[in-house]
Order: C-alpha cells, then structure tokens, then sequence
C-alpha cells in the first residue's frame, strides 16, 4: 500500500505546469476519442443551492492508461463581490481507471477555465472561417478572458468588442487585453451591433434570457456558445440556432442542457437538424465549415472528457515535475 500514493495540486501550481497548446491537444484528443468509442461513459448532474448551483461531471477516457475524473464545481455568481472568492469554484479528482484509487484530487478553477476555451478554439479550427479577425466576447469575466486569449492564439484576431452588463468590469477588461493581446478591445453597451460587425462570437455569461438575436448574425459567422451548462440558462434566440449548421459537444447532454435544449423545447428545430457532434468533425467523420458564408453554432455545455483530459495531462506533468503535495488515503 506504500506505493499508492495521491497527489494534491493547488491552482496556482496547475497553473505553472500546462500551456494553453497542452489544453487545446488535450481536449481535441478528446473530443476524438469519443467519435472512436475510447471514451468510457459520463455523466452529469446539476443541483440549484441557497445563492448558486453545483455541477458535477464524471467521465472516463482510454489514454495509454484508463484514467477517470470526477468535478464538482460551485458556480456562485457573487462570490467575488461579497466574499473575494472566485465565482466558479471546486475540485477534480482523478482516479486510476483500473483500481478506482484516486490519484490527484486538484483545484478546479483553472483546468475548467482553459479546458473551456479549448472547446472553443478546437471548435472554431473546423468551424470558423480561417481569415477570422473581428470577435465579440459577451461576459467579461474569467472565462470571456480565456476565450479571447484562445481565440488570439489560433486565428489572425485584429479586433475585438467586449459586452458585459457590468459596465466597469466590460471597461477594465478592454483596457486589460488590449495592452495584454496587443489588439485594440472595446467595451460595447450592447452585443447585438457588435455581433453584426464581427467574424466570430463567443458568449459566456450565465444569462437566462436569449440576448443574440437572428437579425445580429452575419453570413459566415461562428458562434461559440459557452454559457448554457444548466438547463434554465440561455444565450442564443432559438431562431439562432434554426437557421445556422449547429454543432454541439455531445448531442444527449446538449438536448437537456444546451442552447439545443430550449430550440427543441420551443419546436424551432429538431434532434435530426443538429449536423454533428464535435468529436465527430474533429475525426474526420462529418465536415466542419464548407462554404464562407455560412453561419455556423457550437453548442457547449461542457463534458467531463473535457475535465479527465485535461486533469490527466496536468497529472502527468506534476508527476514528471515531482510537483504537488502527495499523501496516502489508505495508511492514514
């Protein structure tokens, strides 16, 4: 029993540890790994509390090694205004797919902040035209953060406008990446105006009320769809998503959670419209974009292939560092 031993990686060393290009390999390798039946069942499971909500997520993925993670993350959205805590917050812990051992229990702030805009970014590679340079980021927080560095990272990104309903968080964050991206931000009072001068945008606010219209979508858009991981949220008009090629992370999650969800609910589309899920376009087995002006959806609601991926590659890096602190649960 000596010899099982857990390590425990705070965020600022998981931090340290993986690039984002880790994260981005990571999760595409997912992504396909689940189109070619290498992943090993997930779930999720979302429960309301007093003030916020909690999301847990469970996968398992054939890596070299069988490795399962299991997430649960808080998502309280005015913990950083009244108790100076991050507004998503929690832990993965990774397990040994052969003996159920746990081998990392981690924070889970920062995978989940990269993993997601690796979805993203994975996502826009198929699905975004390649000369892409004007993006709106609707939520400026953490996650409106990574997406826009994730986005700079893969295409040619010049400009971009930032909608938050924040007006101080929407200004600093334009002053913020504008000197860190070396591209000119600005803070826009509204997405719609915004969302018709762009190539690209990504939404990730935890809105409940449909704010990207139809009518705000130009021919050849692509839309990343990050916010509705639980069933009451929503930020596209189903219209939206009726009249575009939609591309969704894993179909079964999307139909209770997603954007696709209330499109279904609200009878604008149906299950068959829905042109794949990412895994599929990332293997090769269904197309991603084929012409320029076509408006193109992806509809995230985040995976745990996403989470055991991600934990994994940062696991395997603390490892090789002798990084984090170990303990063992059974000698107690």
């Amino acid at each position: 029993m000596k010899d099982f031993e857990t390590l425990l990686l705070t965020r600022k060393q998981i931090s340290a540890l993986l690039p984002f290009s880790d994260y981005f390999n990571a999760v595409e390798a997912a992504f396909k790994a689940h189109a070619e039946n290498q992943s090993l069942g997930q779930g999720l499971l979302h429960l309301d509390s007093r003030g916020g909500e909690f999301h847990i997520k469970g996968g398992g993925l054939q890596l070299g090694k069988i490795y399962f993670a299991f997430k649960i993350n808080g998502g309280f959205y005015q913990n950083t205004n009244l108790r100076g805590l991050p507004n998503i917050i929690g832990t993965i812990t990774l397990c040994d797919g052969e003996s159920g051992y746990p081998l990392a229990i981690m924070d889970s702030g920062e995978i989940t902040r990269q993993r997601t805009a690796a979805a993203a970014a994975v996502a826009a590679k198929r699905l975004a035209r390649p000369d892409a340079n004007t993006i709106t980021i609707c939520g400026c927080g953490t996650q409106g953060r990574a997406q826009l560095s994730a986005m700079k990272w893969l295409l040619p990104i010049r400009k971009a406008y930032a909608f938050d309903v924040d007006a101080t968080q929407r200004q600093q964050f334009a002053a913020n990446l504008s000197l860190e991206l070396e591209i000119p931000v600005e803070p826009v009072d509204e997405p719609g105006p915004a969302i018709r001068e762009s190539d690209i945008a990504v939404t990730c606010t935890p809105s409940r009320q449909a704010y990207v219209k139809a009518a705000d979508v130009r021919p050849g858009t692509f839309i990343a769809a990050m916010g509705a991981d639980s069933p009451e949220k929503q930020e596209l008009d189903s219209s939206v998503l009726a009249s575009s090629k939609l591309v969704v992370d894993i179909l079964a999650q999307c139909e209770k959670v997603g954007e696709l969800h209330h499109a279904l609910e609200a009878g604008a589309m149906r299950r068959e419209q829905v042109h794949a899920e990412l895994g599929e376009i990332v293997a090769e087995r269904k197309p991603g974009r084929t012409s320029r002006d076509e408006i193109t959806v992806f509809d995230s609601t985040g995976t745990a292939l996403q989470d055991v991926a991600a934990a994994a590659a940062v696991y395997e890096k603390a490892l090789a560092a002798n990084m984090g602190t170990r303990f063992n649960f059974l000698l107690g």
